[in-house]
């Protein structure tokens, strides 16, 4: 395939966007992309033959261009793809282990744009940890992998959406673990980045965030499990007395209501679906993951693969339409901050 090019300049942010599982419904999304008026510049990294073929399997009519400094921006039946070539053809609903590698070679890809600077911003589709792992490559995750390509010491998941923001103390672990992994050390670092990134890239200058307990009743004075007391309440102690505007640890079952999140910038959860199921409820389809921490601006879906809809025509491109407008909106802001510091 040899896409044609084209020329004028671009003023929004240019937001690198990868496809994600080659089998996922990540091709279909950056299909219907080309559909939408969005507020940023994207470029699909990925490879191009693959959306070209999603894009007839659909019948939506989609011009495939070579991305170049010069080309125009992607919408309206014109999509602009740095191309990466698969190993193998991929047929929708169907993982082969083979295009692991190709995955990881689209994050590669972007990340390196990023952090040249010719991207503004990395928008990611969902990808298959299940099928990653069985090509024998170690992959827990997007948030895990772009924490170790760039020498980040500690990354924090955090969602966005239903007017919540939800961060995680732990991430992807089986829950036998998560009471091993949380220690003073790790929360208090997870502090700091969550504060830090609200501060710098959400322009909260002090940021007022709830930290959930690990167990039923946060503990229940000890007769539940004592984490709250021996790891969760000293961080918080420590670091109100640096200023940090911190409440809990509180109980997870009631911590989630209109009024205390009316009061608060961001909700700290001690593990993954402690907190996600909340927020997700509340936005599915419309919800934004954001990486805290990292030297890039990095979101993605709140979904998976959803290997059932690929090629069906049926995939929702709500949370990647707002994963690439909340990711152009962080460029912004960052871009005007560097501006100021200039001036």
């Amino acid at each position: 395939m040899r896409p044609k090019t084209s020329s004028p300049r671009r003023a929004a942010p240019l937001i690198a966007v990868t496809a994600g599982e080659p089998a996922g419904i990540g091709p279909d999304l950056c299909v219907e992309l080309a559909r939408r008026r969005l507020p940023a510049n994207f470029v699909v990294v990925a490879d191009g033959e693959l959306i070209a073929a999603r894009a007839r399997r659909l019948r939506v009519p989609l011009r495939i261009e070579a991305y170049s400094p010069s080309s125009a921006p992607s919408g309206r039946g014109r999509l602009l793809v740095q191309h990466v070539p698969l190993a193998r053809r991929a047929a929708p609903g169907r993982l082969d282990p083979a295009n692991s590698r190709y995955v990881l070679e689209t994050l590669e890809t972007a990340l390196a744009g990023c952090r040249k600077g010719t991207f503004s911003a990395l928008a990611t589709g969902p990808v298959q940890k299940s099928v990653i792992s069985e090509a024998g490559i170690p992959f827990t995750g997007h948030t895990e992998f772009l924490a170790e390509r760039t020498g980040t010491r500690t990354v924090v998941m955090m969602l966005v959406g239903g007017g919540m923001r939800v961060a995680l103390a732990t991430t992807h672990l089986a829950l036998k673990e998560v009471a091993r992994a949380l220690t003073r050390r790790s929360l208090e670092s997870t502090l700091r980045v969550l504060r830090a990134d609200l501060v710098r890239r959400f322009s909260i200058a002090r940021p007022r965030i709830v930290v959930a307990g690990l167990n039923p009743h946060a503990g229940e004075s000890g007769f539940l499990g004592t984490e709250e007391s021996e790891v969760i309440a000293p961080v918080l102690a420590k670091l109100r007395r640096e200023g940090f505007r911190l409440t809990g640890p509180l109980p997870a079952d009631t911590l989630f209501n209109p009024a205390r999140l009316r009061e608060s910038d961001c909700v700290l959860a001690m593990y993954h679906d402690q907190g996600l199921p909340v927020l997700k409820y509340a936005s599915f389809g419309a919800g934004v993951n954001v990486t805290l921490g990292l030297p890039i601006i990095r979101t993605s879906v709140d979904h998976g693969t959803a290997l059932d809809l690929a090629g069906t025509g049926k995939a929702d491109a709500g949370s990647f339409v707002e994963a690439i407008k909340l990711g152009a909106a962080l460029a912004a802001a960052e871009h005007r901050r560097r501006r100021r510091r200039v001036a």
